[in-house]
Order: C-alpha cells, then structure tokens, then sequence
C-alpha cells in the first residue's frame, strides 16, 4: 500500500478511470453483439442503423484512448462488410 499522499491519489484517480474504460469497453462489446444479431436475422434496416451506433461508439472510445484507432477501424471495417453484404442483391 502507498505511504505518500500524491501516489494515494493515483491509486483512487487509477480506480475511477479503469471502472469508465470497462464501462465504455463494456458497451461497445453489447452494441457489437446487437449488430451481429441483427445480421443474424437478416434485418438489414436494424443492423444499419446499430452499425452507425457502434461505430459512434468506437469513434468515441478511439479519440480518449480506451480503444487504440487502428481496432477501432478494424472492428468497423468488419461489421460494415457484414451489413454491405447483408444489404447487397444476391
């Protein structure tokens, strides 16, 4: 356990930030299982409109670096395909 002030307060400051990032991780995983499902059902009007919800979200947790962009992009990258192909003519 820390014995200065200035590291007693890292501690907690670590504590808080680390509960934000798993909450904005946490909710990044459910919008991307909510797109996947609607994929799953074939509804391509939902699975559109939760891609543009997820990748808000991505964008978000990208720009204060809970996400690095690059996993960002890639997630996106691969759930559009999804869609684009769920949305395309056979």
């Amino acid at each position: 356990m820390a014995n200065i002030r200035s590291s007693e307060k890292d501690i907690r400051k670590t504590i808080k930030r680390t509960a934000a990032n798993q909450s904005v991780k946490s909710r990044i995983r459910t919008l991307r299982k909510k797109v996947l499902s609607a994929i799953e059902k074939g509804d391509a009007a939902t699975a559109s409109s939760m891609l543009n919800e997820f990748s808000s979200a991505t964008d978000k947790a990208a720009k204060t670096k809970v996400l690095h962009k690059n996993t960002s992009s890639r997630l996106k990258s691969r759930l559009a395909l999804k869609v684009g192909a769920l949305t395309k003519p056979a």
